[in-house]
């Protein structure tokens, strides 16, 4: 028997693709940025599927918005129809052209200014039209976006354990301290040696700022943390003028003020290539492989 979708189907899955980048964004100007429209047009998108349905999708919160229960109701059925129509939309167009598309990558922040640069340069010298949307952020924010389909390769140290997985290898620990700090000359450090020093360290929800944590902990004591940031490159400037300690993988580029101390029983952080559960393109494959033939070159020698 022939199925045909309704009158509200068929006028609601053109406008699916706006609803669902606002629902994940909850701002309409930075979903609007990111589908490539003007913020009226995704405004008008967003109306039309109200009236079209016949409730509410959105509710102001603050300069966001957020989901009604009808909007996360409709949310949840969708989300995984959105993110399928568009695998087979890409997977379709690569295998038209395998040497060109759109892969959506993201890497930490620790691997910024050199190595991950370096690797994508030589991946674009061996396929310049494969085009990359790159994102760099913290362990858990790219995993929360591998997981939804926002990217479809990270680069994660640590990788988490509900994704498949490639180790690229490993990340040393290493005690920061300026130039003129008492334990500067030293070969090593222990760990509970520092316990009355002042930290500068990331935010709690950093993966490393976890470590921190724990590792002192069980050197027997809890860290005096004198400053927050999230930017490892300003935490090792801050350690260059004398405010403070840090424990960070080495640095990319050089820091003069800086000297880098190993610490016996900080384990290192493994490096990971993490993929998604949807099935990827040819170019997705293409970077995959790349990274995991290349990685010992650029990624780990620059870490260990």
């Amino acid at each position: 028997m022939d199925r045909f979708l309704s009158d509200e189907a068929a006028a609601t899955v053109p406008l699916l693709a706006a609803f669902d980048t606002a629902a994940r964004e909850g701002h309409i100007t930075r979903a609007a940025d990111l589908l490539g429209v003007p913020q009226s047009s995704l405004s008008r998108r967003l109306k039309a599927l109200e009236q079209t349905l016949g409730v509410p999708l959105f509710q102001q919160v603050g300069r966001g918005v957020s989901l009604t229960p009808a909007g996360r109701e409709l949310h949840e059925q969708t989300r995984d129809l959105v993110w399928a129509l568009d695998d087979a939309v890409s997977a379709v167009r690569s295998n038209a052209d395998p040497n060109s598309g759109l892969v959506r990558f993201g890497f930490p922040l620790t691997l910024g200014p050199v190595s991950i640069p370096s690797l994508l340069a030589d991946f674009h010298r061996v396929a310049p039209r494969i085009r990359l949307h790159l994102v760099q952020a913290h362990g858990e924010a790219l995993a929360g976006m591998v997981r939804d389909g926002r990217l479809d390769l990270a680069v994660m140290i640590p990788p988490p354990d509900d994704l498949p997985v490639t180790v690229l290898g490993h990340q040393r620990i290493l005690l920061h301290v300026s130039h003129n700090h008492p334990l500067a000359r030293r070969i090593q450090v222990d760990l509970a040696e520092l316990a009355q020093e002042h930290f500068i360290a990331s935010p709690p929800s950093y993966h490393l700022r976890q470590s921190l944590d724990s590792w002192c902990a069980d050197a027997g004591f809890n860290p005096h943390v004198a400053f927050e940031i999230s930017e490892f490159e300003t935490i090792r400037v801050l350690v260059g003028h004398g405010l403070g300690i840090a424990l960070l993988p080495a640095a990319e580029t050089p820091h003069p003020d800086l000297v880098s101390i190993p610490l016996p029983g900080v384990s290192d952080r493994t490096i990971g290539l993490a993929t998604g559960n949807h099935r990827p393109t040819a170019a997705v494959t293409r970077l995959h492989d790349h990274i995991t033939h290349r990685a010992n070159e650029f990624i780990t020698n620059a870490t260990s």
